[in-house]
């Protein structure tokens, strides 16, 4: 069988922070890096699934959702300041030398958006088909307009950030949309010569606010845990 030139790359360090030990914690049952394997896994589109991480256990766990696990990060792309375009550089290098592979499209997964499917993978990646884009990067609505936004002066005092006018109805605000971490897909030759997931040839790819949970907190974990078991109960019956 001929290999996907599409890599399907999960990155999950083992030193988070926010929720410590976040990408093996169970998430209905799941470890929640399994949640975003599943949905590579099973995507119509054929993926090379690697996933890069610095953690045996996360490795493990990994190996078991059914990622290929082909080294172990090292620790300096690992820490609190390294950046995921380091480690999907990392990734590209070490399987040219070891494996004499370079993808045509990289497709990033953050394990961190266990709601996204493998509907929205293919759809993402017929996008970039379609447009022929240097990148597809999924988003979702903005629910707050950015005139909401205040700060707290040094007197204490809410201010104003800039010059936008305020605005009470929502209805009135531009439409407008954020970034919510669940799909990247970039050409491979773009990634290695900007090393970013936004270059300018950039296309949205849409997704609703049900599937665009993302976890950074206790409290996002906890709702994702509640909102993703009470979703399996419902398809067992």
């Amino acid at each position: 069988m001929a290999v996907s030139d599409i890599l399907a790359l999960i990155t999950a360090r083992g030193g988070s922070k926010g929720v410590p030990r976040k990408n093996v914690r169970p998430l209905a049952g799941k470890p929640l890096l399994a949640w975003s394997a599943a949905a590579a896994l099973n995507a119509q589109t054929p993926l090379k699934l690697v996933l890069s991480t610095d953690d045996p256990e996360i490795a493990a766990a990994g190996l078991a959702s059914g990622a290929e696990v082909p080294f172990l990060r090292p620790a300096e792309l690992a820490s609190d300041t390294a950046t995921s375009e380091a480690a999907v550089r990392h990734t590209l290098d070490w399987l040219a030398e070891h494996e004499g592979y370079r993808p045509r499209l990289i497709l990033l997964l953050q394990p961190t958006s266990p709601f996204r499917t493998s509907g929205d993978i293919d759809r993402a990646l017929a996008l970039q088909r379609e447009k022929d884009a240097d990148s597809v990067v999924s988003v979702t609505d903005n629910e707050r307009p950015p005139q909401w936004l205040r700060r707290i002066g040094e007197d204490g005092l809410l201010k104003e950030i800039g010059s936008t006018p305020y605005i009470t109805r929502r209805q009135e605000s531009e439409k407008l949309y954020r970034f919510n971490g669940a799909i990247y897909v970039i050409k491979t030759e773009v990634f290695l010569e900007e090393c970013t997931f936004y270059p300018k040839n950039m296309v949205p790819y849409l997704m609703p606010a049900e599937r665009s949970l993302d976890i950074d907190s206790e409290l996002d974990f906890l709702i994702a845990d509640l909102l993703m078991t009470h979703r399996m109960q419902e398809k067992r019956g």
